[in-house]
Protein backbone atom coordinates (compact mmCIF):
# COMPACT_ATOMS: atom_id res chain seq x y z
CA UNK A 1 0.00 0.00 0.00
CA UNK A 2 1.42 3.39 -0.98
CA UNK A 3 0.23 6.20 1.26
CA UNK A 4 -0.13 9.64 -0.35
CA UNK A 5 2.49 12.14 0.80
CA UNK A 6 1.17 14.50 3.43
CA UNK A 7 2.94 16.98 5.67
CA UNK A 8 1.63 15.35 8.79
CA UNK A 9 -0.05 12.28 10.22
CA UNK A 10 -2.83 12.00 12.78
CA UNK A 11 -0.59 13.32 15.54
CA UNK A 12 -0.45 16.59 13.61
CA UNK A 13 -4.20 16.99 13.21
CA UNK A 14 -5.15 17.83 16.77
CA UNK A 15 -3.94 21.43 16.82
CA UNK A 16 -4.56 22.49 13.24
CA UNK A 17 -7.05 20.68 10.98
CA UNK A 18 -5.91 21.55 7.47
CA UNK A 19 -7.76 24.63 6.14
CA UNK A 20 -10.85 24.02 8.30
CA UNK A 21 -13.04 26.68 6.70
CA UNK A 22 -12.32 25.45 3.19
CA UNK A 23 -12.96 21.87 4.19
CA UNK A 24 -16.15 22.86 5.96
CA UNK A 25 -17.45 24.54 2.86
CA UNK A 26 -16.52 21.62 0.65
CA UNK A 27 -17.50 18.70 2.85
CA UNK A 28 -20.00 20.21 5.31
CA UNK A 29 -19.38 20.20 9.03
CA UNK A 30 -19.90 16.52 9.84
CA UNK A 31 -16.67 15.01 8.41
CA UNK A 32 -14.51 17.81 9.80
CA UNK A 33 -16.03 17.43 13.25
CA UNK A 34 -15.45 13.68 13.07
CA UNK A 35 -11.82 14.27 12.10
CA UNK A 36 -11.37 16.69 15.00
CA UNK A 37 -12.95 14.21 17.42
CA UNK A 38 -10.71 11.39 16.25
CA UNK A 39 -7.59 13.54 16.56
CA UNK A 40 -8.58 14.58 20.07
CA UNK A 41 -8.69 10.91 21.10
CA UNK A 42 -4.90 10.70 20.91
CA UNK A 43 -2.09 12.22 22.92
CA UNK A 44 1.65 11.87 22.31
CA UNK A 45 3.34 10.04 25.17
CA UNK A 46 6.83 9.60 23.69
CA UNK A 47 8.77 11.09 20.78
CA UNK A 48 12.16 11.29 19.10
CA UNK A 49 12.70 14.25 16.80
CA UNK A 50 13.65 13.16 13.25
CA UNK A 51 17.05 14.22 11.94
CA UNK A 52 18.85 13.83 8.62
CA UNK A 53 21.96 11.67 8.72
CA UNK A 54 24.79 14.14 8.32
CA UNK A 55 27.31 14.23 5.54
CA UNK A 56 30.62 12.32 5.82
CA UNK A 57 32.56 15.59 6.23
CA UNK A 58 30.95 16.26 9.64
CA UNK A 59 33.12 15.36 12.62
CA UNK A 60 30.42 13.48 14.58
CA UNK A 61 30.20 9.74 13.80
CA UNK A 62 27.13 8.04 12.35
CA UNK A 63 26.65 5.07 14.64
CA UNK A 64 24.13 3.16 12.53
CA UNK A 65 24.50 1.05 9.38
CA UNK A 66 24.27 3.14 6.25
CA UNK A 67 21.50 0.84 5.02
CA UNK A 68 19.49 -2.21 6.10
CA UNK A 69 18.02 -4.96 3.90
CA UNK A 70 15.84 -7.93 4.85
CA UNK A 71 16.37 -7.03 8.51
CA UNK A 72 14.29 -6.28 11.57
CA UNK A 73 15.02 -3.46 13.99
CA UNK A 74 13.47 -3.52 17.48
CA UNK A 75 13.40 -0.22 19.37
CA UNK A 76 12.51 0.31 23.02
CA UNK A 77 10.72 3.38 24.34
CA UNK A 78 9.50 4.28 27.81
CA UNK A 79 6.22 6.15 27.70
CA UNK A 80 5.16 8.95 30.03
CA UNK A 81 1.36 8.53 30.09
CA UNK A 82 -0.18 5.09 29.77
CA UNK A 83 -3.34 4.06 27.98
CA UNK A 84 -5.47 1.19 26.74
CA UNK A 85 -4.80 1.77 23.03
CA UNK A 86 -1.63 2.72 21.21
CA UNK A 87 -0.48 3.76 17.77
CA UNK A 88 2.95 4.60 16.44
CA UNK A 89 4.23 7.18 13.99
CA UNK A 90 7.10 6.54 11.58
CA UNK A 91 8.93 9.22 9.62
CA UNK A 92 10.56 9.20 6.20
CA UNK A 93 11.07 12.94 6.41
CA UNK A 94 14.66 12.94 5.15
CA UNK A 95 14.45 9.99 2.80
CA UNK A 96 15.05 10.45 -0.91
CA UNK A 97 13.26 7.19 -1.69
CA UNK A 98 10.04 5.52 -0.53
CA UNK A 99 10.35 3.68 2.79
CA UNK A 100 8.90 0.17 2.72
CA UNK A 101 7.80 -1.38 6.00
CA UNK A 102 7.21 -5.08 5.40
CA UNK A 103 5.80 -5.74 8.88
CA UNK A 104 5.50 -3.89 12.19
CA UNK A 105 4.58 -4.93 15.72
CA UNK A 106 4.35 -3.40 19.16
CA UNK A 107 4.55 -5.17 22.52
CA UNK A 108 5.40 -4.50 26.12
CA UNK A 109 9.17 -4.63 26.48
CA UNK A 110 11.04 -7.15 28.58
CA UNK A 111 14.78 -7.22 29.33
CA UNK A 112 17.16 -6.42 26.50
CA UNK A 113 15.57 -7.26 23.14
CA UNK A 114 12.87 -9.43 24.76
CA UNK A 115 9.15 -8.72 24.62
CA UNK A 116 6.29 -10.05 26.71
CA UNK A 117 4.85 -12.45 24.09
CA UNK A 118 1.25 -12.29 25.33
CA UNK A 119 1.26 -8.54 24.63
CA UNK A 120 2.55 -8.76 21.06
CA UNK A 121 0.32 -6.88 18.60
CA UNK A 122 0.49 -6.65 14.80
CA UNK A 123 0.45 -3.07 13.58
CA UNK A 124 -1.51 -2.17 10.48
CA UNK A 125 -1.69 0.92 8.30
CA UNK A 126 -5.08 1.49 6.77
CA UNK A 127 -5.82 -2.16 7.58
CA UNK A 128 -2.73 -3.53 5.84
CA UNK A 129 0.31 -5.09 7.44
CA UNK A 130 2.81 -3.55 5.03
CA UNK A 131 3.11 0.03 3.87
CA UNK A 132 5.24 2.26 1.67
CA UNK A 133 5.89 5.76 2.98
CA UNK A 134 6.73 8.44 0.39
CA UNK A 135 9.83 10.60 0.76
CA UNK A 136 9.30 13.45 3.19
CA UNK A 137 6.18 11.94 4.77
CA UNK A 138 5.24 10.52 8.16
CA UNK A 139 2.74 7.74 8.65
CA UNK A 140 0.69 6.70 11.66
CA UNK A 141 -0.48 3.19 12.40
CA UNK A 142 -4.02 2.07 13.09
CA UNK A 143 -4.85 1.81 16.81
CA UNK A 144 -4.29 -1.48 18.64
CA UNK A 145 -5.56 -2.53 22.04
CA UNK A 146 -2.64 -2.70 24.44
CA UNK A 147 -2.84 -1.80 28.11
CA UNK A 148 0.23 0.23 29.12
CA UNK A 149 0.85 1.65 32.56
CA UNK A 150 2.33 5.15 33.02
CA UNK A 151 6.12 4.91 32.62
CA UNK A 152 5.71 1.54 30.92
CA UNK A 153 8.11 0.50 28.14
CA UNK A 154 7.16 -0.81 24.73
CA UNK A 155 9.13 -2.48 21.95
CA UNK A 156 8.41 -1.43 18.36
CA UNK A 157 9.68 -3.89 15.75
CA UNK A 158 9.99 -2.96 12.07
CA UNK A 159 10.86 -5.31 9.22
CA UNK A 160 12.65 -3.61 6.32
CA UNK A 161 12.52 -6.02 3.34
CA UNK A 162 14.21 -3.80 0.76
CA UNK A 163 17.49 -1.89 0.66
CA UNK A 164 16.68 0.87 3.14
CA UNK A 165 19.12 3.74 3.62
CA UNK A 166 19.27 5.00 7.21
CA UNK A 167 18.12 8.41 6.07
CA UNK A 168 15.80 9.55 8.87
CA UNK A 169 17.12 8.88 12.34
CA UNK A 170 17.50 10.25 15.85
CA UNK A 171 21.17 10.12 16.67
CA UNK A 172 21.25 10.32 20.47
CA UNK A 173 18.77 7.74 21.69
CA UNK A 174 20.65 6.76 24.88
CA UNK A 175 18.70 3.52 24.40
CA UNK A 176 19.73 0.25 22.82
CA UNK A 177 18.05 -0.84 19.59
CA UNK A 178 18.43 -4.37 18.24
CA UNK A 179 18.98 -5.23 14.56
CA UNK A 180 18.45 -8.82 13.48
CA UNK A 181 20.79 -10.53 11.01
CA UNK A 182 18.16 -11.44 8.40
CA UNK A 183 14.45 -11.90 7.88
CA UNK A 184 11.22 -10.84 9.50
CA UNK A 185 11.58 -11.50 13.22
CA UNK A 186 9.18 -8.78 14.34
CA UNK A 187 7.21 -11.36 16.35
CA UNK A 188 10.19 -13.11 17.90
CA UNK A 189 10.18 -13.19 21.73
CA UNK A 190 13.82 -12.09 21.56
CA UNK A 191 16.13 -11.08 18.71
CA UNK A 192 19.06 -13.47 18.87
CA UNK A 193 22.56 -12.46 17.77
CA UNK A 194 21.44 -8.89 17.23
CA UNK A 195 23.63 -5.97 16.26
CA UNK A 196 23.01 -3.10 18.67
CA UNK A 197 22.95 0.64 18.12
CA UNK A 198 22.04 3.53 20.39
CA UNK A 199 20.18 5.59 17.79
CA UNK A 200 16.60 5.59 16.50
CA UNK A 201 15.59 4.74 12.94
CA UNK A 202 12.28 5.98 11.48
CA UNK A 203 10.39 5.76 14.81
CA UNK A 204 9.29 9.30 15.68
CA UNK A 205 6.28 9.21 18.00
CA UNK A 206 4.03 6.98 20.10
CA UNK A 207 0.48 7.98 20.98
CA UNK A 208 -2.06 6.58 23.43
CA UNK A 209 -5.77 7.15 23.86
CA UNK A 210 -6.24 10.34 25.85
CA UNK A 211 -8.11 10.19 29.14
CA UNK A 212 -10.40 13.16 29.90
CA UNK A 213 -8.32 16.22 30.75
CA UNK A 214 -5.05 14.75 29.51
CA UNK A 215 -2.50 17.23 28.26
CA UNK A 216 1.13 17.27 27.12
CA UNK A 217 4.25 19.28 27.88
CA UNK A 218 6.93 19.49 25.18
CA UNK A 219 10.59 19.74 26.20
CA UNK A 220 12.33 21.48 23.29
CA UNK A 221 16.10 21.54 23.41
CA UNK A 222 19.52 20.21 22.53
CA UNK A 223 21.73 17.41 23.86
CA UNK A 224 21.04 18.31 27.49
CA UNK A 225 17.34 17.64 26.87
CA UNK A 226 18.20 14.66 24.65
CA UNK A 227 20.01 13.08 27.62
CA UNK A 228 23.60 12.94 26.36
CA UNK A 229 25.92 11.30 28.93
CA UNK A 230 23.06 9.81 30.95
CA UNK A 231 23.18 6.06 31.56
CA UNK A 232 22.01 4.15 28.47
CA UNK A 233 18.71 2.27 28.87
CA UNK A 234 18.11 3.84 32.31
CA UNK A 235 15.71 6.65 31.26
CA UNK A 236 17.68 9.23 33.21
CA UNK A 237 17.25 12.25 30.95
CA UNK A 238 15.85 15.26 32.81
CA UNK A 239 12.49 14.97 30.94
CA UNK A 240 12.33 11.32 32.14
CA UNK A 241 12.81 12.39 35.75
CA UNK A 242 10.19 15.11 35.22
CA UNK A 243 7.74 12.52 33.87
CA UNK A 244 8.32 10.43 37.01
CA UNK A 245 7.58 13.44 39.22
CA UNK A 246 4.35 14.10 37.32
CA UNK A 247 3.23 10.48 37.67
CA UNK A 248 4.02 10.57 41.40
CA UNK A 249 1.92 13.73 41.68
CA UNK A 250 -1.01 11.96 40.01
CA UNK A 251 -0.94 14.36 37.06
CA UNK A 252 -2.56 13.39 33.77
CA UNK A 253 0.29 15.02 31.85
CA UNK A 254 2.54 13.56 29.14
CA UNK A 255 6.14 14.66 28.62
CA UNK A 256 7.20 14.78 24.98
CA UNK A 257 10.98 15.01 24.52
CA UNK A 258 11.96 16.95 21.40
CA UNK A 259 15.63 17.37 22.17
CA UNK A 260 18.24 16.95 19.44
CA UNK A 261 21.90 16.63 20.32
CA UNK A 262 23.73 19.57 18.75
CA UNK A 263 20.55 21.55 18.14
CA UNK A 264 20.80 25.29 17.66
CA UNK A 265 18.23 28.06 17.67
CA UNK A 266 19.45 29.73 14.49
CA UNK A 267 21.39 27.26 12.34
CA UNK A 268 21.20 23.70 11.03
CA UNK A 269 23.77 20.92 11.31
CA UNK A 270 22.76 18.09 13.65
CA UNK A 271 19.10 18.59 12.76
CA UNK A 272 17.38 21.68 11.47
CA UNK A 273 17.31 24.88 13.50
CA UNK A 274 14.71 25.54 16.19
CA UNK A 275 12.77 28.06 14.14
CA UNK A 276 12.44 25.58 11.28
CA UNK A 277 11.32 22.59 13.37
CA UNK A 278 9.07 24.40 15.85
CA UNK A 279 5.84 23.63 13.98
CA UNK A 280 6.63 19.92 13.63
CA UNK A 281 8.17 19.32 17.03
CA UNK A 282 6.07 21.61 19.23
CA UNK A 283 2.96 23.22 17.76
CA UNK A 284 1.58 20.15 16.02
CA UNK A 285 1.16 17.90 19.06
CA UNK A 286 -2.46 17.31 20.09
CA UNK A 287 -3.22 18.27 23.71
CA UNK A 288 0.15 20.05 24.10
CA UNK A 289 -0.37 23.30 25.99
CA UNK A 290 3.13 24.09 27.31
CA UNK A 291 6.66 24.03 25.90
CA UNK A 292 9.88 24.28 27.91
CA UNK A 293 12.67 25.84 25.84
CA UNK A 294 16.29 24.99 26.71
CA UNK A 295 18.46 25.82 23.72
CA UNK A 296 21.17 28.28 22.75
CA UNK A 297 24.38 26.95 24.26
CA UNK A 298 25.43 25.44 20.91
CA UNK A 299 24.74 28.73 19.14
CA UNK A 300 27.25 30.23 21.57
CA UNK A 301 29.79 27.40 21.80
CA UNK A 302 30.02 25.97 18.28
CA UNK A 303 31.52 28.94 16.34
CA UNK A 304 35.28 28.68 15.96
CA UNK A 305 35.36 24.90 16.52
CA UNK A 306 35.50 21.92 14.17
CA UNK A 307 31.72 21.67 14.44
CA UNK A 308 31.04 24.65 12.17
CA UNK A 309 32.02 25.34 8.57
CA UNK A 310 34.98 27.66 8.24
CA UNK A 311 33.90 31.29 8.26
CA UNK A 312 30.46 30.73 9.75
CA UNK A 313 29.68 33.90 11.73
CA UNK A 314 29.05 33.72 15.44
CA UNK A 315 25.62 34.96 16.56
CA UNK A 316 25.41 37.65 19.17
CA UNK A 317 23.40 37.33 22.37
CA UNK A 318 20.87 39.64 20.72
CA UNK A 319 20.59 37.28 17.74
CA UNK A 320 19.79 34.35 20.03
CA UNK A 321 17.28 36.43 21.98
CA UNK A 322 15.66 37.43 18.68
CA UNK A 323 15.21 33.72 17.95
CA UNK A 324 13.58 33.25 21.35
CA UNK A 325 11.20 36.11 20.65
CA UNK A 326 10.09 34.44 17.44
CA UNK A 327 9.42 31.15 19.24
CA UNK A 328 7.51 32.96 21.98
CA UNK A 329 5.34 34.76 19.43
CA UNK A 330 4.57 31.54 17.57
CA UNK A 331 3.78 29.62 20.75
CA UNK A 332 1.43 32.35 21.96
CA UNK A 333 -0.15 32.61 18.51
CA UNK A 334 -1.04 28.92 18.80
CA UNK A 335 -2.40 29.16 22.33
CA UNK A 336 0.60 27.57 24.03
CA UNK A 337 2.50 28.68 27.11
CA UNK A 338 6.28 28.82 26.69
CA UNK A 339 8.66 28.54 29.63
CA UNK A 340 12.27 29.63 29.28
CA UNK A 341 15.08 27.65 30.88
CA UNK A 342 18.45 29.23 31.63
CA UNK A 343 21.56 27.92 29.89
CA UNK A 344 23.73 25.76 32.13
CA UNK A 345 27.44 26.39 32.90
CA UNK A 346 30.08 25.27 30.41
CA UNK A 347 33.50 26.51 31.50
CA UNK A 348 36.32 24.38 29.98
CA UNK A 349 33.91 22.31 27.90
CA UNK A 350 35.77 19.68 25.82
CA UNK A 351 39.08 20.74 27.34
CA UNK A 352 41.92 18.67 25.93
CA UNK A 353 40.07 17.21 22.95
CA UNK A 354 39.74 18.40 19.32
CA UNK A 355 36.57 20.38 20.13
CA UNK A 356 38.34 22.56 22.70
CA UNK A 357 37.50 26.18 21.99
CA UNK A 358 33.80 25.59 22.61
CA UNK A 359 34.27 27.77 25.72
CA UNK A 360 35.99 31.11 26.17
CA UNK A 361 35.29 34.21 28.24
CA UNK A 362 33.60 36.03 25.37
CA UNK A 363 31.21 33.11 24.94
CA UNK A 364 30.58 33.04 28.69
CA UNK A 365 29.60 36.71 28.52
CA UNK A 366 27.03 35.81 25.85
CA UNK A 367 25.60 33.06 28.05
CA UNK A 368 25.30 35.48 30.95
CA UNK A 369 23.55 38.05 28.73
CA UNK A 370 21.11 35.45 27.40
CA UNK A 371 20.38 34.14 30.90
CA UNK A 372 19.80 37.66 32.22
CA UNK A 373 17.22 38.23 29.48
CA UNK A 374 15.50 34.90 30.18
CA UNK A 375 15.25 35.74 33.89
CA UNK A 376 14.41 39.43 33.67
CA UNK A 377 12.62 40.23 30.41
CA UNK A 378 9.23 38.82 31.38
CA UNK A 379 8.84 37.59 27.80
CA UNK A 380 8.38 33.94 28.79
CA UNK A 381 5.35 32.67 30.67
CA UNK A 382 7.68 31.36 33.36
CA UNK A 383 11.33 30.60 33.99
CA UNK A 384 13.16 27.44 35.13
CA UNK A 385 16.63 28.28 36.43
CA UNK A 386 18.63 25.22 35.38
CA UNK A 387 21.81 27.30 35.62
CA UNK A 388 21.25 27.83 39.35
CA UNK A 389 20.34 24.16 39.81
CA UNK A 390 23.63 22.71 38.53
CA UNK A 391 26.30 25.41 38.81
CA UNK A 392 29.18 25.20 41.27
CA UNK A 393 28.55 27.77 44.02
CA UNK A 394 32.31 28.34 44.31
CA UNK A 395 32.70 28.82 40.53
CA UNK A 396 29.36 29.67 38.86
CA UNK A 397 30.90 29.38 35.39
CA UNK A 398 31.41 25.64 35.98
CA UNK A 399 29.01 22.75 36.52
CA UNK A 400 29.16 21.16 39.98
CA UNK A 401 31.66 18.30 40.09
CA UNK A 402 29.10 15.78 41.31
CA UNK A 403 26.84 16.62 38.35
CA UNK A 404 29.57 16.76 35.68
CA UNK A 405 29.73 13.89 33.17
CA UNK A 406 33.38 14.76 32.57
CA UNK A 407 33.13 17.00 29.51
CA UNK A 408 32.10 20.01 31.65
CA UNK A 409 28.99 20.58 29.53
CA UNK A 410 26.64 17.63 29.97
CA UNK A 411 25.31 16.54 33.34
CA UNK A 412 25.32 12.90 34.34
CA UNK A 413 22.35 11.13 35.94
CA UNK A 414 22.45 13.01 39.24
CA UNK A 415 22.69 16.31 37.40
CA UNK A 416 19.71 15.51 35.21
CA UNK A 417 17.71 14.53 38.28
CA UNK A 418 18.64 17.83 39.94
CA UNK A 419 17.40 19.67 36.84
CA UNK A 420 14.05 17.88 36.96
CA UNK A 421 13.79 18.57 40.70
CA UNK A 422 14.32 22.28 39.96
CA UNK A 423 11.07 22.43 37.96
CA UNK A 424 8.22 23.95 39.97
CA UNK A 425 5.30 21.66 39.11
CA UNK A 426 2.87 24.47 39.83
CA UNK A 427 4.51 26.34 36.94
CA UNK A 428 3.26 23.46 34.81
CA UNK A 429 -0.24 23.65 36.27
CA UNK A 430 0.24 20.65 38.57
CA UNK A 431 -0.27 20.56 42.31
CA UNK A 432 2.61 18.51 43.80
Amino acid sequence: MVVPATRSAVARIGRRVLAPLVLAAALATGPVQAQDADAERWIPTWSASPQPVWAPDFIAPVNVPRALRDQTIRQIARLSLGGSEVRIELSNEYGDEPLTIGAARVALAGEGSAILPDTDRVLTFGGRTSVTVPPGAPIVSDPVDLAIEPLGSVAVSLYLPEITPASTWHGEAVQTAYIGAAGDVTGAPEIAEATTVTSRLFLSEILVDARPGARAIVTFGDSITDGTSSTPDANHRWPDFLAERLVEAGANVAVVNQGISGARVLRDRMGVNALARFDRDVLSHPHADTVILLMGINDIGWPGTLLTPKGEPAPSAEDIIGGYEQLIARAHGNGMRIIGATLTPFENTFEGNPLFGYYNEEKEAKRQAVNAWIRESGAFDGVIDFDAAVRDPANPKHIRAEFDSGDHLHPQDAGYEAMADAVDLELLGVKP
